[in-house]
């Protein structure tokens, strides 16, 4: 049930995008198709999921005091996590670049629609917000660093989602011209924002 909550919590109260506005640049400038937009959430999605119990292991095994003491027991004093910043770093890029790898041999079609921002994933703030959320809120196992990297990339993925089919409905409204483009879309994203704080009367 735990899990649970944290899943639910992670998607609509504590959305990446709208409560904590990170990952903002590709969310706003890869939403202007939908299948472009649920294909890079899908990949965030996946990063996600896949670098938060990694970190996880890493920060508890390895970063945190004393928790080389599995190694021998002279090393239960040295405390690494100073360098969790890097390591969290480090991790992202590595699994991006197994991704990169894998959507330019299987789905070449949305390698070449992402662009450049599929390489960023790497830096998208979402991803290491997530390995720093998780470190701060003393996720208490894997298989809970996992649910909250799942949660927090399907908020992600609707988010971006969300934004795309708004923006490809809107191409066909009378916009003013002063507020075409990224203008609108600031404004849109505002509303969606606004729409996700009902959610925080949701008690789990």
């Amino acid at each position: 049930m735990e899990n649970l909550n944290l899943f639910v919590k992670s998607i609509f109260i504590d959305n990446m995008i709208f409560a904590y506005f990170l990952g903002m640049c590709s969310y706003l400038a890869v939403s202007k198709n939908v299948k472009t937009a649920f294909g890079l959430g899908l990949a965030v999605t996946f990063m996600l999921v896949v670098t938060l119990p990694l970190n996880y292991l890493l920060d508890t095994y390895v970063l945190q005091e004393g928790a080389l003491k599995w190694l021998h027991p002279s090393l239960a004093s040295v405390d690494l996590s100073f360098l969790g910043l890097i390591m969290f770093i480090a991790v992202i890029a590595s699994a991006t670049q197994l991704v990169e790898m894998a959507v330019e041999k299987f789905a070449p079609a949305l390698y070449n629609s992402l662009g450049i921002f599929l390489p960023l994933i790497a830096v998208n703030c979402a991803i290491l917000g997530g390995a720093l959320f998780m470190q701060q809120r003393d996720l208490g196992s894997t298989l809970t660093a996992g649910v909250y990297g799942l949660g927090s990339g399907i908020g992600w993925l609707l988010a971006i989602v969300g934004l795309a089919a708004i923006r490809e409905k809107i191409a066909y409204s009378n916009v003013p011209p002063a507020l075409k483009g990224i203008g609108i879309t600031f404004i849109i994203t505002g509303l969606m924002g606004i729409a996700f704080m009902s959610f925080l009367g949701i008690k789990l």
